[in-house]
C-alpha cells in the first residue's frame, strides 16, 4: 500500500504509517513557510504510535522549530518529515508531499491564512482560517501558544 509508506529524497529515510491520514490541511505558517521551502506546507496527522521509521531513522535530526513544536528533517537531503506539537503529543504531522503516492492524500482546509504569501493563491474553495482552525484538538481557540511560529520559529540547533 504505496499511499501509507513515503521518506526523503535520497531515500536515505523511510517511514509507514500504520492507519489513515487525518486533520489534512494546508499550513501557511511562516515556520512552515521556512522549513519547507514554499509558500505553504500540506500536512496530515496519524496517531503517534501510527507512524514508524522503517529506514534511515539514524539519520533523521530534529531541531525546536517554535516554542511548541519540534521539526524533522532528513540530515543528508534536508526533506522535511515530521513535525510534534505539545499540544497534541498523541498525533504526529508530516508533509503529505513525502509520501510515495501523495495523490492519495487531499487537503481539506487551509491554517495560517492570515501569514499567507500575498502572490500565492490556491485556486481551491477549502476553508481559510487565519490562525488554527477553531475546533483545533488541545488549544482553546484559535490562537497558536505564542508568536513563534509566525515569526519563523524559534533559534534552537539541531540535534
Amino acid at each position: 500500500m504505496a499511499e501509507r509508506t513515503g521518506g526523503c529524497m535520497c531515500g536515505s529515510v523511510r517511514y509507514e504509517l500504520r492507519s489513515a491520514p487525518f486533520d489534512c490541511g494546508w499550513c501557511h505558517c511562516r515556520t512552515c513557510q521556512l522549513f519547507g521551502g514554499a509558500p505553504a506546507m500540506p500536512f496530515a496527522s496519524v496517531p503517534t504510535g501510527d507512524f514508524a521509521w522503517t529506514g534511515g531513522e539514524e539519520l533523521v535530526r530534529w531541531f525546536d522549530s517554535s516554542s511548541f513544536g519540534r521539526r524533522a528533517f532528513c540530515s543528508r537531503c534536508g526533506t522535511p518529515l515530521q513535525v510534534m506539537v505539545a499540544h497534541q503529543p498523541e498525533t504526529v504531522d508530516f508533509p503529505i508531499v513525502t509520501l510515495d503516492d501523495p495523490n492519495a492524500v487531499e487537503p481539506q482546509f487551509h491554517i495560517f491564512w492570515g501569514s499567507r504569501i500575498g502572490w500565492f493563491d490556491p485556486a481551491d474553495d477549502l476553508p481559510r482560517h487565519d490562525k488554527f482552525r477553531p475546533d483545533t484538538r488541545g488549544l482553546e481557540g484559535t490562537e497558536p501558544p505564542d508568536d513563534s511560529s509566525l515569526s519563523g520559529g524559534s533559534s534552537e540547533k539541531a540535534s
